[in-house]
């Protein structure tokens, strides 16, 4: 019962904190916009980069790529509110069936993966040379939160007897 009720609060945990950031990144708009607009200008990388001509300057298109991301950190956070939910329900149950249980949250970590690592790591610090930037780089805690999402998600998925 332990490990269940471990399994059960690391979950809801990553479930909290995408709705943290989803709430965030909606109520504080314009601070977390501005993030997303200098990345993907590139107007704050190294001044005599060759990598300047993948920037986006069209608005529309900062404002697209804000909400791909927004829509992702909430996705994250229901499916790890289902996945707790689910958990939950049948944490009493059988070893198989709480197994079974598990499926939202394996789909939590690879919607959370996708979003911190493939968002800001590749698209945002490869593509976008985010890493040049010394304002605005946020490859340092999209690490934490890809290396928790997956942590918790190895964790989770060991086999319950």
């Amino acid at each position: 019962m332990p490990l269940r009720l471990a399994k059960i609060v690391l979950a809801g945990s990553l479930a909290l904190f995408a709705f943290a950031v989803t709430l965030g990144n909606i109520t504080d708009y314009g601070t977390n916009f501005a993030f997303v607009q200098h990345v993907l200008s590139m107007d704050t990388i190294f001044p005599d980069s060759t990598l300047r001509w993948r920037a986006i300057t069209n608005p529309v298109g900062w404002h697209a790529a804000y909400w791909i991301i927004v829509a992702g950190e909430g996705l994250t956070c229901a499916a790890y509110a289902a996945g707790t939910v689910t958990l939950v329900r049948n944490l009493r149950a059988s070893a198989a069936v709480f197994n079974h249980a598990k499926s939202a949250l394996y789909l939590a970590t690879a919607i959370g993966f996708l979003v911190w690592f493939m968002g800001f790591m590749v698209i945002g610090g490869e593509w976008f040379a985010m890493w040049q930037s010394k304002i605005w780089n946020g490859q340092e805690a999209a690490f934490r939160f890809y290396v928790a999402i997956l942590g918790v998600g190895i964790f989770v998925a060991l086999d319950d007897r």
